[in-house]
């Protein structure tokens, strides 16, 4: 395919002075609506090297506002303490702004990490932000073998550029066949509709320049169209709950809630199982593997309580409890999974979180704060993610605890008659207790969707808190020992 392109295309001076002019205004008019709309815009600049991404990257953004644009400079990645996507998530742009790229998340096709799996992060990448309403424009800036050598000559020989030129650029460019190779695959199995590639022929800057203009002018006209018919179109918000529980299979159940422990017994369980936890804490520090504990359930089903004893022995640099409640306007202004990757611990630490990304499934589906293909969606890109943190060596586990109506109004009292924990119980946890049944039949498609080998839900009995304590810190220690090997 790349040496079928005609890279000998040219502008004249003429051509460029009167195409270039009005497509800067409309750029400028572009980027304006997409701000207005609040469309999150994402362009990427990828090539061979010497092939002028910072000249051309720069022409482009001469047409932009400064003030709603931010340049991500992509290094070889150094964060080895996290998964490889996590860094690009983090620098997702807001609603309304646009994140322009030198160099990108491709660069691990391009050094030669071809795998199925490298393809699938990326691809999945692509597609939850596109769905989430995310413009996608991805440019590869062609050049040939010999401008190529031509060009990294001019910079070698030039004082003031002679240090752009390294090593490795030339041995890329005695490779630059092999690598062709590897930028045709790359663009054959990641060109799609909703993040479709653009090939730049760069051999003349004006040629280059305008195509690079037209291509993103073409891309931002297209975000505007899709937003404006997205938002005269009624938005579907439905839980998706009205079969009849009678013809639901109820995993709940099945649970025996009547189990116990004496309190001897929870005393020498419990300091056992923190013992050798603070063991295990030292084994994740040691092979850098990251331990991720996700806490749901029902209002006062002992989540803090839990969490607390979970803690207590653990070395406290090497763990963090992320409370997760409704996300703020910054949160709201990416997308829902964001502030998760951003949160997610680095190799050899532990992440606890108190109410997760599972939030999508239960209280944003049943009290309509998504829409109804947006938590739909949500449970395949949920075990996306959680299959990459998986496949960078994460120990991940799941809890529901879950207690019966009764001892939970029996909780709520407590907590209302004392007062050091009357702060505990709100108007919302009472609203919630009419919605019983909805949140078991959502728990339970949760669990149905989302429990992979990778990632399991274990279900914790949680009337007797000293049984829930004991079993979650049991659980815990099974799957760390067993995944550790220790």
């Amino acid at each position: 395919m790349l040496e079928k392109v005609d890279l000998d295309r040219k502008l004249s001076k003429e051509e460029f002075k009167s195409l270039w002019p009005p497509l800067r205004e409309k750029l400028g008019e572009a980027q304006r609506m997409t701000k207005e709309l609040g469309i999150p815009v994402m362009i990427v600049f990828e090539g061979w090297d010497g092939a002028g991404k910072g000249t051309l990257m720069n022409e482009l953004i001469q047409a932009l506002d400064p003030r709603g644009f931010e340049v991500h400079n992509v290094k070889p990645d150094q964060e080895r303490l996290w998964p490889p996507m996590r860094r690009f998530f983090q620098t997702t742009p807001p609603r309304g702004k646009i994140g322009i790229y030198n160099r990108s998340w491709y660069r691990r096709i391009l050094d030669g990490e071809e795998s199925d799996r490298v393809f699938d992060e990326i691809t999945s990448f692509e597609r939850q932000l596109a769905q989430d309403g995310y413009c996608i424009i991805k440019l590869f800036l062609h050049i040939s073998k010999k401008e190529q050598r031509k060009r990294l000559k001019a910079l070698e020989e030039n004082h003031a550029t002679s240090w752009r030129v390294t090593q490795e650029d030339w041995e890329n460019h005695r490779r630059y066949d092999e690598i062709a190779q590897r930028v045709e695959r790359m663009i054959h199995r990641t060109d799609k509709g909703h993040a479709p590639w653009t090939l730049v022929e760069s051999h003349q800057r004006e040629y280059a320049t305008i195509k690079i203009a037209q291509t993103v002018l073409e891309g931002l006209e297209r975000a505007v169209k899709e937003a404006q018919g997205r938002a005269q179109s009624p938005r579907v918000v439905s839980s998706g709950l009205g079969v009849e529980r009678a013809l639901k299979t109820s995993i709940f159940k099945s649970l025996d809630m009547d189990q116990s422990l004496s309190e001897e017994t929870y005393k020498k369980e419990l300091k056992e199982c923190q013992r050798c936890l603070r063991d295990v804490q030292y084994s994740l520090y040691k092979v850098r593997r990251p331990l991720v504990i996700v806490f749901e359930g029902m209002d006062a089903a002992g989540k803090g309580g839990c969490i607390k004893r979970l803690t207590q022995n653990l070395d406290p640099r090497g763990y963090q409890v992320v409370p997760t409640s409704a996300p703020n306007d910054w949160e709201r202004a990416h997308h829902y999974l964001w502030r998760f990757w951003e949160s997610f611990p680095k190799g050899g630490h532990v992440g606890i979180y108190d109410r997760s990304w599972y939030g999508r499934v239960l209280v944003e589906r049943i009290e309509g704060f998504c829409s109804e293909d947006e938590w739909r969606r949500a449970f395949g890109e949920i075990n996306e993610m959680e299959r990459q943190w998986a496949d960078f060596g994460a120990i991940i586990v799941k809890f529901w605890l879950h207690v019966t109506p009764d001892e939970q109004l029996k909780r709520f009292k407590e907590r209302q008659e004392d007062p050091l924990k009357r702060w505990k119980i709100t108007d919302e946890d009472w609203r919630n207790r009419e919605k019983w049944g909805l949140y078991e039949e959502a728990a339970e498609e949760m669990f149905m969707r989302t429990s992979t080998p990778e990632a399991p839900w274990v279900l914790v009995e949680g009337n007797c808190k000293r049984f829930a304590r004991v079993k979650v810190l049991k659980e815990v220690l099974k799957r760390a020992e067993t995944l550790l090997n220790i």
